[in-house]
């Protein structure tokens, strides 16, 4: 059975960078759409930043020029810089995936989003 962990996370003041990881246990496809998602308390589960296996990227607007995501085929890990982190970037950080991507790149958050495969988070906390 396919299993995630991240890492990674961690508190910084505000304009810091920190690099999340999302290592994959068992098999890995060669065909796959890969995403980070964040979540605060009360608020809900977010898209942050999505990657699939054509190396198509997409990213929430708040994260803009921000954050960059990456994917690793020597070890099957998904990264995701965050450079000038803000406050308002505080959230526990989920990572997903398929094994498949869709036609429609516009489909990747919602694909992701029904994934039954989730770690279970890291925690990122900036501080003003």
């Amino acid at each position: 059975q396919r299993r995630l962990v991240e890492s990674g996370g961690g508190s910084v003041q505000a304009g810091g960078s920190l690099k999340l990881s999302c290592a994959v246990s068992g098999y890995f496809p060669t065909t796959y759409s890969v995403g980070w998602f964040r979540q605060a308390p009360g608020k809900e589960r977010e898209g942050v930043a999505v990657i699939d296996s054509d190396r198509l990227t997409l990213y929430a607007d708040s994260v803009k020029g921000r954050f960059t995501i990456s994917h690793d085929n020597s070890n099957d890990a998904t990264y995701l810089q965050m450079d000038s982190l803000k406050p308002e970037d505080t959230a526990l950080y989920l990572c997903a995936m398929q094994p498949f991507k869709p036609t429609n790149s516009a489909d990747l958050w919602r694909i992701l989003l029904q994934s039954k495969t989730w770690g279970q988070g890291t925690q990122v906390t900036v501080s003003s």
